[in-house]
Order: structure tokens, then sequence, then C-alpha cells
């Protein structure tokens, strides 16, 4: 399984970006898809995760601010990320885990900058 996001940049604050990660291969319709982010001297950190039935979770930090959804035809999660703050600067990591395989499953990353 490959994920391949997209989507990243620069970006002022109170701005908004869509990140988006396509998983290609061979991965079970049952999945949760999520984003995680890594700022700089910080620890990985869950952003937001949705299940294939389309159950939602969020950390309190982008709560209003972001939303995740996915298309489960194609495979593909999106983050949409609005109000964009300084703080959320980091790189941002699409994730998957399968149910059938029980395999998580990591793309590159993206880097998105928010500049004040």
């Amino acid at each position: 399984v490959q994920l391949q996001a997209s989507g990243g940049g620069l970006v002022q604050a109170g701005g908004s970006l869509r990140l988006s990660c396509a998983a290609s291969g061979s991965i079970f319709s049952i999945n949760d898809m999520g984003w995680y982010r890594q700022a700089p001297g910080k620890e990985r950190e869950l952003v937001a995760a949705i299940t294939s039935g389309g159950s939602t979770n969020y950390a309190d930090s982008v709560k209003g601010r972001f939303t995740i959804s996915r298309d489960n035809a194609k495979n593909t999660v999106y983050l949409q990320m609005n109000s964009l703050k300084p703080e959320d600067t980091a790189v941002y990591y699409c994730n998957v885990f399968d149910y059938e395989s029980v395999m998580d499953y990591w793309g590159k990353g993206t880097l998105v900058t928010v500049s004040s």
C-alpha cells in the first residue's frame, strides 16, 4: 500500500489549505484514515481521523477549523484546513490503518507553513 499526499504549502494566518491523500495497492475496504502532524521539536500528534463508516475524531486544537472527509471509492482522504494559525505549521502525514492486515501505513508527509 502506498500513500500519496498533496496540498501542503505556505499560507498566511487565517488562510485555508486542503490536503489530499490517495491510497493505492491492496487495501481492505474497512480501514481508518487520518492525518497526523509533527512540528519541529515536537512529537507526532493526531490531527483528525475518519472511519470507513464516516465517524470522525479531531484534536481539540483543530476542532471547528479543520474538516476531514474521505472518498471510499477512490481510497482518498482529505483535510480541509481553515482559519490556519502559525501553530498549525508542521509536516502533515497521512495514515491508514487496515483492519484486515492489521497494518499501519504512512505517507511521506507534506509541509504546511503558516506565516503570521
